[in-house]
């Protein structure tokens, strides 16, 4: 299959009219932005600092420095990261690698982590996220993701199959603890995965066979359940891998002509299995029974597990039903779902709601929290405090509030 590229541009070229010192100052605007970032990270600005924020803050308003840049290229953006497709490999059947260059705003990443994607589409943008597939590079460096199509879904087909080289795509910050612990390394690694549960191990060993150890390798062994070799996410790549690395062993087990792989199939596959420390990822079914019969061994401390979940995460308790949003300054009420975003709970009332993101800026829609409690549709997590700037894009309210809109 063909692999497509795009030319890996890197700061937007002025042009031949342009003066030297029109880019002299283009060159320090960015580094003033640079320099505008740190103090918003929390560090204290110097005089000279607090001097030229007053200076160019009137000017700004209501955007940061940094907020233009992103204008021009939103790859030059700190604040809202993003990068740019620079190559589409196809992998097995309904799959994709997509190569990513970052802008200046991407923090890194360790093997195994995933990330929150923007991608526009028909002018809104979606976010989903995507377990990160290339081993952790210096700055600049691309990364990759791996994205399986859903059937019936919206982004994971648009990515796999018209996502070209050159599209640019919004980059959360890579985030998860499904991660190899920092070294040393346990003598003896055990992954177990399934579909596409795959893609987090793959990073963690692509990153394994970069590492040069001091001492003997520890010892891995992959098992992976796919439904026939067609369907397998980097078989040919990880064959390879195993013949030319000692310490690596892969077993498949297709489920068109050996069944599912369950938990009473370790003994044969990975006879000390109990006695490992284990990573796995895949379908809930399968991990909930990998977690019941580690239990059961006394070694339920030694597995780790990753689900992807295409529903938003939603607490226990009775916060999970959503609740009634009332936005103060219209006198509009809604009854709102606890999955749906408040940008689209307010759209949907009649309310006039800022947004950012249809036009490539984020942080477009901060609304400010009267009262209440909402919910990161990415992550789960519940926060809510007056006066706090709400990202309505991206939470859903988690019992009543209301918004000063």
């Amino acid at each position: 299959m063909p692999v497509l590229h795009a030319p890996t541009p890197s700061m937007p070229s002025m042009p031949a009219a342009v003066s030297g010192t029109a880019a002299g100052l283009f060159a320090a605007f960015v580094g003033l932005a640079d320099r505008l970032a740190e103090w918003g990270r929390g560090r204290v600005p110097t005089v000279a600092g607090r001097i030229t924020s007053a200076l160019v803050s009137p000017l700004a308003s209501p955007l940061a420095p940094d907020d233009y840049l992103g204008l021009i290229d939103p790859l030059l953006s700190a604040r809202h990261p993003a990068g740019r497709v620079v190559a589409v490999r196809p992998e097995c059947a309904g799959a994709a690698t997509l190569e990513i260059r970052p802008g200046r705003g991407w923090a890194g990443h360790r093997a195994g982590q995933y990330l929150p994607v923007g991608v526009e589409i028909d002018g809104v943008r979606h976010w989903r996220t995507y377990s990160i597939t290339s081993p952790p590079e210096a700055p600049g460096r691309t990364l990759t993701i791996t994205v399986k199509e859903e059937p019936g879904g919206r982004v994971s087909p648009h990515l796999v199959h018209r996502t070209r080289p050159g599209v640019v795509l919004r980059l959360g910050p890579a985030q998860g603890k499904f991660t190899l612990p920092e070294d040393p390394l346990p003598p003896r690694i055990l992954m177990v995965t399934a579909g596409s549960g795959i893609t987090p191990v793959a990073g963690m060993l692509r990153t394994l066979a970069r590492r040069r150890f001091p001492g003997p390798a520890p010892d891995v062994v992959l098992l992976h359940s796919a439904s026939g070799p067609d369907g397998f996410l980097f078989r040919a790549e990880l064959a390879g891998l195993a013949a030319r690395l000692p310490w690596l062993s892969v077993h498949a087990r297709y489920t068109r002509t050996a069944g599912r792989l369950v938990p009473e199939h370790m003994g044969v596959l990975c006879p000390d299995w109990y006695d490992r420390e284990t990573w796995a990822c895949g379908p809930d079914g399968l991990l909930d029974a990998l977690e019941r019969h580690w239990a059961a061994a006394g070694a339920g401390e030694r597995l780790r597990v990753e689900r992807f979940r295409l529903a938003p995460v939603l607490p226990q308790g009775s916060d999970a039903s959503g609740g009634r949003v009332r936005f103060e300054h219209s006198g509009v009420e809604a009854d709102a779902s606890a999955s749906v975003p408040l940008l689209e709970t307010g759209e949907a009332a009649g309310v006039a709601m800022p947004y950012g993101c249809r036009r490539g800026v984020c942080f477009g829609c901060l609304v400010p929290l009267v009262h209440g409690r909402v919910r990161d549709l990415r992550t789960g997590e519940l926060h809510g405090e007056p006066g706090e700037l709400i990202q309505t894009c991206v939470n859903g309210a988690a019992g009543p509030l209301a918004l000063a809109l």
